[in-house]
């Protein structure tokens, strides 16, 4: 006979049938007032309007059918709610699931039986592929709470990871939902220690805060900025997942390639580039082309001519600097003050008012245009960064000499269009274009893996975030870039949120207790001050697999792929980069199919990742091919080990043929 666990368990697959019908229901609806959009608007920009709503609309009302719809349910009052990605409301619009943003659904992450906020039970919900199998209460009015020895919410935790990113509403700690509903006004620095969900956090931050203020962001947009493509993929899907589709995500690189990159920095000149000092060094070659007026401006019209002194002309110019304004807008105003004294001269002598098409003409005639490239001299980005790689002496004492000719061009182009940029130069361009004109400011800014952001390209969030607030997500000890931070303070200074609260996150809930201990034995040894990381799970594999004969470490290491595709989830082998492609190849060869990190269509299980981009990535199984190897790779290659260790969220295997790092060795 059917037990009243049972039945109930029968009631809530009921529901969940019933909400997902309701949720087509509302998708049906909105597709069919998309396609009548040109019917049912006045007008072509109307219906333009009403189409593009919709179809955002149809989008944002998509179901997958393996993704639980609700998670989880609050008992208040004696009503009950469901709490679940997205709204879904029946034909009367009554709620049948609640937005895990909404006010009410706050009871669900953060209720206690210390402070039950009216929640008498709250329960989980366990799903496996979509189908509801078991849930799970917590009786808070009789004094009952789980927290994190909840199984149902240990089993989300834990559960393999296949494919791109899972958003993680159904498992915010109350310390993380703090941070996820932080004000829209308020910017905030996340200092995340391996497996505690930073990432996690900004992202469901930014769909919060697009639920919030759904119109003002709409306008002002949000913008996620991740290291890589390869992480921008792996997060891609999170912000579906929870109804979101209009959040702008680029890698910084991609934000500022204004030119193609056609050369290659040595180090040293790379380094100086990425200096706040060239903002300085920019700032004063760009504002250094202005000159005083010397001669009047003598102007023919018709039967007419007209004529400025020098004096006013001077203080046209000098109003104008002293404005404050963006160069290439100074430059407009200079012109616009100068037409507006020949306009009031021909007022006064005809007696008329000049029409638009005169206003136009005398903006661009000879001796207007002649005095303002004397005064203040027509330039882009790309000039104004070739002058200074041209001649770095502009920069004074600003510069040292040997670091002068460090970024001299030995050979310089014979235009800024002929210019062989590097990647370091999209930086200065970036900084050139912001300094001749406005950067258009998004209401909010994520910026993930921020640690390893140079002082100059902290400027070019900061001009992409001046009227709005910032999600600044990394870790310290993460830092694998030359200019990588060591203080946040320093950092935030640069972004322009010298007040941004920094708040540290340690609990981990991914990586396992003994891959953590092992990570954390390289702290010391990173030049930084971070707080050890505490993992709560006390699962998972660590093993140290030391190979005599180096000949046999490739063969070892895919020995160790075959037995990891024994087990649930996803496999890495993590190598330093010039040892990839050869074991892509072993891979090959043996029929095994793997896939590279950016990949996420793919079905493969198995993917091979060079340590320089495994960073914001997590895998179930993590197989470390020569530490050594990555450790001398490069100057931080400590920092780089500490990332590659830190990406398994439930087995780690290190083989090695040469000898661990001192760090790392067990006595």
């Amino acid at each position: 006979m059917p037990t009243d666990l049972d039945t109930e368990l029968a009631t809530e697959r009921t529901h969940l049938i019933e909400s997902r019908a309701a949720l087509r229901r509302m998708r049906d609806r909105a597709q069919s007032l998309f396609a009548a959009g040109d019917k049912v608007a006045g007008d072509a920009y109307t219906a333009e309007q009403l189409g593009r709503h919709m179809a955002r609309r149809v989008k944002e009302l998509a179901d997958d059918p393996e993704t639980p719809l609700f998670f989880g349910r609050l008992d208040i009052d004696e009503a009950a709610y469901h709490v679940g990605r997205r709204h879904v409301t029946d034909d009367l619009g009554e709620p049948l699931v609640l937005d895990w943003r909404a006010p009410l659904s706050r009871s669900f992450y953060r209720a206690s039986v210390r402070d039950p906020q009216g929640v008498a039970v709250r329960r989980r919900f366990g799903f496996v592929k979509g189908d509801l199998t078991s849930f799970e209460d917590e009786h808070l009015d009789r004094g009952e709470e789980l927290g994190t020895s909840s199984r149902i919410l240990t089993a989300e935790i834990e559960r393999p990871r296949v494919g791109p990113m899972r958003d993680i509403v159904a498992t915010i700690q109350p310390e993380q939902d703090e941070l996820v509903r932080a004000d829209l006004g308020d910017s905030i620095c996340v200092q995340g220690a391996p497996g505690t969900g930073k990432t996690a956090v900004g992202l469901h931050r930014a769909a919060f805060l697009l639920y919030l203020h759904r119109e003002r962001l709409r306008r002002s947009g949000v913008l996620i900025v991740g290291p890589n493509t390869a992480f921008l993929s792996y997060i891609s899907a999170v912000l579906p997942t929870l109804g979101e589709v209009e959040v702008q995500q680029a890698t910084l690189e991609e934000l500022i390639g204004r030119v193609p990159v056609k050369a290659v920095d040595p180090p040293p000149a790379a380094l100086i580039k990425h200096d706040v000092r060239m903002a300085e060094v920019l700032r004063k070659a760009l504002w250094g082309r202005l000159r005083k007026p010397t001669e009047p401006i003598m102007v023919s019209d018709g039967s007419y001519r007209w004529r400025i002194d020098t004096e006013p002309l001077r203080r046209i110019v000098d109003e104008a600097r002293r404005d404050g304004l963006p160069y290439a807008v100074g430059r407009e105003r200079v012109r616009a003050r100068v037409v507006g004294l020949l306009q009031r001269q021909s007022e006064y002598r005809t007696g008329n008012s000049p029409n638009e098409t005169w206003l136009r003409k005398m903006s661009k005639i000879g001796p207007v245009t002649e005095f303002l490239e004397a005064t203040w001299p027509a330039v882009t980005a790309e000039t104004l960064v070739a002058s200074v790689l041209t001649d770095p002496s502009i920069a004074g004492d600003l510069l040292t000499e040997s670091e002068q000719d460090a970024i001299r061009w030995a050979k310089p182009p014979k235009t800024a269009k002929s210019a062989k940029f590097t990647a370091a130069d999209l930086v200065l361009l970036d900084e050139a274009a912001g300094l001749l004109d406005r950067e258009n400011s998004f209401g909010h800014v994520v910026v993930d893996e921020a640690q390893d952001m140079s002082p100059m390209q902290a400027r070019v969030i900061a001009r992409r975030s001046e009227h709005g607030s910032i999600t600044l997500l990394g870790d310290l000890a993460q830092g694998t870039a030359p200019w990588a931070a060591t203080d946040w303070r320093e950092i935030l200074g640069h972004l322009g949120k010298p007040d941004a609260a920094v708040v540290p996150l340690t609990v981990g809930f991914r990586v396992p207790e003994a891959v953590v201990s092992l990570a954390n034995r390289l702290l010391p040894w990173l030049g930084v001050n971070v707080p050890e990381a505490v993992s709560l799970r006390r699962d998972g594999d660590l093993a140290v697999i030391p190979v005599p004969d180096p000949a046999d470490l490739d063969a070892r290491t895919l020995a160790e792929v075959t037995a990891a595709l024994g087990h649930e989830g996803s496999v890495s082998v993590i190598a330093a980069d010039d040892a990839v492609d050869r074991l892509r190849g072993h891979l090959t060869a043996a029929g095994i199919e793997h896939a590279t990190p950016d990949e996420t269509e793919s079905e493969a299980r198995v993917t091979v990742v060079p340590a320089t981009l495994v960073k914001g990535l997590e895998y179930d199984h993590v197989i470390v091919h020569e530490p050594a190897a990555i450790v001398a790779a490069e100057p931080k290659g400590l920092n780089r080990l500490y990332v590659v260790l830190t990406r398994a969220v439930t087995r780690l295997s290190v083989l090695h043929a040469e000898p661990l790092p001192d760090a790392l060795r067990i006595d």
